[in-house]
């Protein structure tokens, strides 16, 4: 697949998909085949900075102490600090709520044990425990204005026990080619993160949010449904009901 490929199925997506009152999000989908999901070497699990935003905000939270306090405040949609672990660590209904609402969390890292005891269960269990494929983990030194810019365009990876990847690599409106750049680094590193590339990748497709997926390299038009009309009941009185 190149990224020839990739622009003449963005354009075929746009002509024959719905115009919508809001703004789409372009969906990568990478089905895969003849792999053993059960064994860990075999399923893709990993982080990936896109080249371009996505168009849409990530939503970020810091778990810090004194050292990293100043510095998260004005980057981090949300700042847990080392005195309020515990009282967040007991409240499950505000951290699984906060969890939800929170792409990422960032960790600093000789607080991990702390971290650990109190958020591991529920962010474990989420999948939004901080990680350190994704330089989640930062010392007390970092620069956290660099690695908030990086988190904006960073994504998961993941087959998650299905032979499937399904990742928004963007809105509909930040360019068509920002939307190939951005498909054609998840799609690498997917060929060259199973055992045998190209042979366990049965076909990439590409769709909108309300819309068909589209075979990457197919001709065919996507088929856009007209709304169907509701058929209307007469009653008994001659009286219409729909």
């Amino acid at each position: 697949m190149d990224k020839n490929e990739v622009l003449k199925a963005l354009e075929l997506l746009h002509k024959s998909s719905k115009k919508r009152n809001f703004k789409q999000t372009i969906d990568l989908i990478i089905n895969l085949k003849e792999l053993d999901l059960k064994k860990p070497e075999e399923n893709v699990n990993t982080f990936v900075v896109l080249p371009y935003d996505r168009g849409k905000e990530s939503k970020l939270g810091a778990l810090v102490g004194n050292e990293l306090i100043s510095k998260a405040k004005g980057v981090f949609d949300e700042i847990i600090q080392q005195k309020d672990f515990a009282t967040l660590g007991k409240d499950k209904k505000k951290l699984k709520k906060l969890a939800k609402k929170t792409d990422f969390f960032i960790a600093q890292a000789n607080l991990m044990p702390q971290i650990a005891a109190n958020f591991g269960r529920i962010l474990g269990s989420m999948g939004k425990m901080p990680n350190p494929k994704a330089g989640c983990v930062v010392a007390p030194i970092a620069d956290l204005k660099v690695l908030n810019e990086k988190l904006k365009k960073t994504v998961k990876v993941q087959t998650k026990n299905e032979p499937i990847i399904k990742i928004g690599v963007g809105l509909e409106d930040i360019g068509d080619d920002k939307l190939a750049e951005n498909i054609m680094v998840v799609y690498n590193l997917v060929l060259h993160s199973v055992p045998q590339e190209i042979q366990n990748i049965r076909n990439v497709m590409i769709k909108n949010t309300m819309g068909k997926p589209l075979v990457i390299g197919s001709k065919e038009e996507v088929k856009v449904e007209e709304p169907k009309e509701k058929k209307k009941k007469v009653k008994k009185n001659g009286k219409e009901k729909v």
